[in-house]
């Protein structure tokens, strides 16, 4: 059979040939790349909104322990507008928010967002839909949850003398 090949430059021509290859190599490779693109790019995302969160929930729940109010708000409305102030690139449902407190000497968390001296806590969860084809069905609905807590005790209100 060798020696048939050998005896036909044809065959040995077409045996040679390379042509095609590189279009062979980018057809594999391309899906690849554009998957560790996608997966990179939501990671990122995802990385910059866990951070947002996270730093909103701070602010927020530093104006919430002053007990400052913002004019014609209530006390949870106006820990609200201080966290979409603090992360003005995410939309932020009020749906999302949780509030709850824990008073001095007890061990069980109430809603609501306490008095002066209680405990405070803000949590916030946010729903991040994950942009990768391939990854998105291994998550419910394709999402992935992002949960950030804070907690701080409430200070004593400032009165003027």
């Amino acid at each position: 059979m060798t020696r048939l090949i050998r005896n036909c430059p044809a065959a040995v021509a077409l045996a040679k040939e390379d042509r095609g290859a590189t279009l062979v190599e980018a057809a594999i490779m391309t899906p690849l790349l554009l998957l560790l693109t996608f997966a990179i790019v939501d990671f990122a995302g995802l990385f910059y909104v866990y951070l947002a969160l996270e730093n909103g929930a701070s602010q927020a729940t530093r104006y919430a322990v002053t007990g400052q109010l913002v004019t014609g708000q209530t006390r949870e409305d106006s820990i609200k507008i201080a966290m979409r102030q603090a992360t003005p690139t995410l939309t932020i449902p009020d749906s999302m928010f949780s509030f709850s407190h824990m008073r001095p000497g007890t061990t069980v968390w109430a809603s609501g967002t306490g008095g002066e001296g209680d405990i405070g806590r803000l949590t916030i969860t946010y729903p991040w839909n994950l942009m990768t084809p391939l990854i998105r069905p291994f998550f419910t609905n394709g999402q992935l949850v992002i949960r950030v807590e804070s907690a701080m005790k409430n200070e004593r209100r400032f009165t003027s003398d």
